[in-house]
């Protein structure tokens, strides 16, 4: 008995912006290798974008590990190409007022640090808008 022994075509293309992705799909390159290095196996991923064949997955991470130099090197101008259009919005943008990032950040961390949420901001809602009697949470701990 023999198998047919062919080479396998790699399922990445290139765009006319340099952006590479997998198979026919619209997914880049570089989401499938920081789902990889972030510990989530070929299936997991696969199953993770409906688009993508667990083959197509098989194929990348085969491709990265024996080409992991020029791979590494397409991430890294990838990353640069973001900064350097993060860098151009920003200088665009006028400055944030003082301290709103600090606000927004301190904000973010409540909500994510708070167990149940939709009780939190039912309680939130009641008293910033006070009760039936139109008292404020100070005015009904003196009641």
């Amino acid at each position: 008995m023999s198998l047919n022994l062919q080479p396998l075509p790699i399922p990445l293309r290139q765009e006319p912006s340099g952006t590479i992705r997998v198979g026919n799909t619209r997914i880049d390159l570089e989401i499938v290798l920081a789902d990889w290095k972030n510990g989530l196996t070929p299936e997991q991923i696969a199953a993770g974008y409906p688009t993508l064949t667990l083959a197509d997955v098989y194929a990348v991470l085969a491709y990265y590990l024996r080409h992991k130099k020029e791979v590494e090197e397409y991430l890294r101008w990838g990353d640069e190409q973001a900064a350097a259009v993060r860098r151009r919005i920003e200088a665009v943008q006028p400055p944030l007022p003082e301290g709103l990032r600090a606000r927004l950040e301190a904000a973010r961390a409540s909500r994510e640090g708070q167990a149940d949420v939709p009780a939190a901001a039912a309680e939130h809602d009641a008293d910033a808008a006070g009760d039936a009697q139109g008292r404020t949470p100070a005015s009904r701990q003196s009641v």
